[in-house]
């Protein structure tokens, strides 16, 4: 039977917590036969209660600032943050804390609100590698980051989570969350440097705390249709989460009308960030999406929920998806999409939410992020104006990050191991002849397969096009040049090549390349000759990835980009010129479609719905490497 334990044997203390003495008989119920160890985190949170109660010292309090309680929404003023370490110990106002600090951070004057989140982010289209990622966003708010991997997860999926934790491990500030990469491989017409199913997705989650989930579920045809060969994978995927009680965010591009909306939240797909129309948004927000609202997103959507007259935000919040490093210091991050949010209608407290605590809690992260609130990281972003979100300092960790827009802290140096700095493996040097297109014996002319980025018509458009020596041949004199996919996995220089419009060099003898080619990140190289796009190709190679661009056959500019094709781990002003010079390198040439660098030309081949025919390396079964993805089908992309 279970012991009662005698008063005579607790005393109480002065501020009446019970203290049980030496001498006193622990009740059997209490009593642990084989204690654990108690883990990092468990610790932590020991030493919270503590410094919480006054019985430690704190390490720092930021002192006297309006702080924004995202919980009720309200702002109170004259307030103690008081920090142990890299946490939030204690809230309330000024001077009832009962303890001491090492350190007090004047605040007075300015208002407080949590560092910022995105809950859906690829850090590598900044074209940075994670640690510098840290210094370009932290002087913008943000303190951590959904990671949506399937960037990185398509070049090495068994390093995948390892890359994203590795720079906290080595003391950056930035808290990045990975969502595993669903689209690894993009298409179940591809094969690249990573594949996940059941057992890789359940691993990686049950593995790290830091993993949030399965990333934008992008495949629709293969998630609606039981007969598309990618069905088994991308529903293993899914199950794979929900078995570890991750979430699972969808991507749900083109699907507008209400069959689909339905099914599309049915499938369990939490989340869109791919909203296009107002009504659009309102009708995914009915359904039970959690929007991701990006860019013109926010113009479109934030009026309208205003005029609906929205009474909870909560199920929202702002993004930036894709955005490099050049125009992240142009536009800002997420601040700016918080001054956006505001100007639209929406409630100043309820912006800073939707990029703090609305999408924590849509990560399952909120115990640790998204507010200012005891036992969250010390994530404090001061303000000098609210409806300006006028950054004056940023604290992330409990340390003073950035203060008027310039970052404080060193950036880890990290030796990145070679499966992350040397993943360009095309086998050979490639040229000019690998790129020609030859026309079915005796032709003097073909019909020819067209395609243009962004391809969504269900029929694939054709041309016809003369043929010199045997080899099929440009029109330039109507927009149609020449791409190619280039396998940069498997070391066989396996080309898919065939005519394309829309996008690319009209200049004579030359090209543009890049390394970075959603989703799966082969070499893609549009380009008006053989020759240059050759010599592009080559050159990414030597770079072990990258953009390059070649006028009338010579290399012009390039971005180094030696992080698995995909970032490059270099300081932020050394990267952002890169990126500038290749713009303006870019305006010397002609282009078809709009004047200056291509933008576009890293999302040419992306395989996702609700794209249909697409340019694919081939595989067997297909030679030329063209599919229509909504079905399988092929095509020549000549005869």
């Amino acid at each position: 039977m279970q012991k009662i334990i005698s008063a005579a044997f607790i005393t109480i203390a002065a501020f009446g917590t019970p203290v049980f003495s030496a001498t006193s008989e622990v009740p059997t119920a209490t009593r642990v036969a084989h204690p654990i160890k108690f883990n990092d985190e468990t610790k932590i949170r020991q030493a919270l209660v503590q410094v919480a109660l006054g019985r430690e010292p704190a390490d720092l309090i930021i002192r006297g600032a309006t702080v924004l309680n995202i919980f009720t929404l309200s702002w109170e003023p004259d307030q103690d943050i008081v920090v142990s370490g890299k946490r939030i110990a204690w809230v309330g106002p000024v001077g009832q804390w009962k303890g001491k600090a090492a350190h007090v951070f004047d605040a007075k004057g300015l208002w407080a609100v949590p560092g910022f989140g995105e809950s859906h982010k690829h850090i590598e289209s900044t074209l940075l590698s994670p640690e510098w990622e840290a210094a370009l966003v932290v002087p913008f708010g943000n303190t951590w980051t959904s990671e949506g991997s399937h960037e990185f997860s398509n070049v090495s999926g068994v390093h995948n989570v390892e890359f994203w934790e590795t720079p906290e491990r080595r003391g950056s500030p930035l808290k990045i969350f990975t969502a595993l990469g669903s689209a690894t491989p993009p298409s179940a017409f591809e094969v690249g440097g990573g594949n996940y199913a059941y057992h890789e997705i359940a691993e990686n989650i049950h593995g790290s705390l830091e993993v949030q989930g399965l990333d934008e579920v992008m495949d629709w045809p293969a998630v609606s249709e039981p007969t598309h060969p990618g069905y088994q994978r991308i529903w293993e995927d899914m199950e794979a989460t929900r078995d570890q009680r991750g979430i699972i965010d969808g991507h749900g591009a083109g699907l507008w009308d209400l069959d689909r909306i339905n099914a599309f939240a049915a499938v369990g797909l939490s989340s869109d960030h791919e909203t296009r129309q107002a009504e659009e948004a309102w009708d995914k927000l009915q359904h039970g999406m959690f929007l991701q609202l990006r860019d013109e997103n926010i113009e479109r959507a934030v009026p309208l929920f205003v005029k609906k007259g929205l009474k909870d935000w909560s199920n929202i919040s702002l993004v930036t998806d894709d955005r490099n490093v050049a125009d992240s210091i142009k536009q800002g991050t997420m601040n700016t999409h918080v001054q956006l949010a505001i100007r639209m209608g929406a409630p100043p407290e309820a912006a800073f939410a939707m990029a703090s605590l609305y999408p924590a809690k849509h990560a399952h992260m909120e115990s640790i992020v998204g507010s200012i609130a005891p036992g969250r990281y010390a994530d404090v972003v001061l303000l000098s104006s609210v409806k300006d979100v006028a950054i004056k300092d940023v604290f992330a960790n409990g340390q003073l990050a950035a203060k008027d827009g310039k970052y404080l802290l060193p950036v880890p140096k990290i030796d990145w191991p070679t499966w992350a700095t040397h993943t360009i493996n095309v086998g050979r040097k490639l040229n000019a002849k690998d790129f020609e297109i030859l026309a079915p014996a005796g032709k003097t002319t073909v019909t020819a397969a067209i395609q243009a980025p962004f391809y969504t018509d269900p029929d694939q458009k054709t041309a016809t096009l003369a043929v010199v020596d045997g080899v099929v041949q440009r029109d330039p004199e109507h927009d149609i040049v020449k791409v190619a996919i280039v396998d940069r996995y498997t070391g066989k220089a396996k080309l898919g090549k065939m005519f394309w419009t829309g996008m690319g060099p009209k200049t004579p003898n030359s090209a543009i390349a890049t390394s970075v080619s959603h989703d799966l990140h082969n070499i893609t190289v549009i380009g008006s000759s053989d020759e240059a796009m050759a010599i592009a190709v080559n050159r990414i190679a030597e770079l072990n990835g990258g953009i390059v661009l070649v006028d009338r056959g010579k290399v012009t500019a390039e971005m180094r980009l030696e992080i698995g094709g995909l970032m490059t781990s270099r300081p932020i002003a050394d990267a952002a010129a890169g990126m500038e010079d290749l713009y303006a390198k870019s305006d010397a040439l002609e282009w078809i479609g709009s004047p200056g660098f291509p933008r576009r030309v890293i999302f040419a081949m992306i395989t996702c719905s609700p794209f249909t025919w697409r340019l694919v390396v081939p595989y067997p079964g297909n030679p030329s490497g063209l599919v229509l993805l909504q079905t399988g089908k092929t095509m020549p992309i000549v005869w």
